[in-house]
């Protein structure tokens, strides 16, 4: 392997979220990626990381992201990446806010070589979007109730 895991992480997120380098995408993912969610086992490669990629940069504009590494084997590494942007364009059902957001991801990069084959993931993304919706709608939370006077 040319790069350590770490610094495959750190190059794919860099020319991935940041830069937008699409093309890119095979450089740093298995042909066989499969990617693990709440419920559901997803296949396809780097068309489907391409695809994701492309939802969360028509979504979300001036994308930053953070990485924290927890973990490192021969051939896994966990770590954490915090995304900032602001919500512009739709996301799977939620319309554009023009509010800035910022989430976590937790994620499981497992290597076949120097690419990433399997990652398990886990993102407050949907409750960050549900709660920007709520506070925008002002029912973020219930009201406080008026103290009671015993004059």
């Amino acid at each position: 392997m040319n790069q350590t895991a770490r610094d495959q992480i750190l190059s794919a997120t860099s020319a991935l979220f940041r830069e937008g380098q699409l093309e890119a995408v095979g450089k740093y993912f298995a042909p066989d990626y499969v990617v693990h969610l709440t419920d559901q086992d997803v296949r396809g490669g780097p068309a489907l990381v391409r695809s994701v990629v492309e939802l969360y940069r028509s979504a979300f504009s001036d994308l930053s992201v953070e990485v924290l590494f927890f973990f490192e084997s021969s051939d896994t590494v966990g770590w954490q990446r915090t995304m900032r942007a602001t919500h512009t364009g739709a996301f799977k059902g939620f319309p554009g806010t023009g509010q800035a957001i910022v989430w976590r991801e937790m994620v499981v990069s497992h290597f076949s070589g120097s690419l990433i084959a399997e990652e398990w993931v886990v993102t407050e993304l949907a409750e960050r979007l549900l709660l920007a919706r709520k506070s925008r709608s002002g029912k973020l939370l219930p009201k406080p109730k008026q103290a009671r006077s015993n004059a």
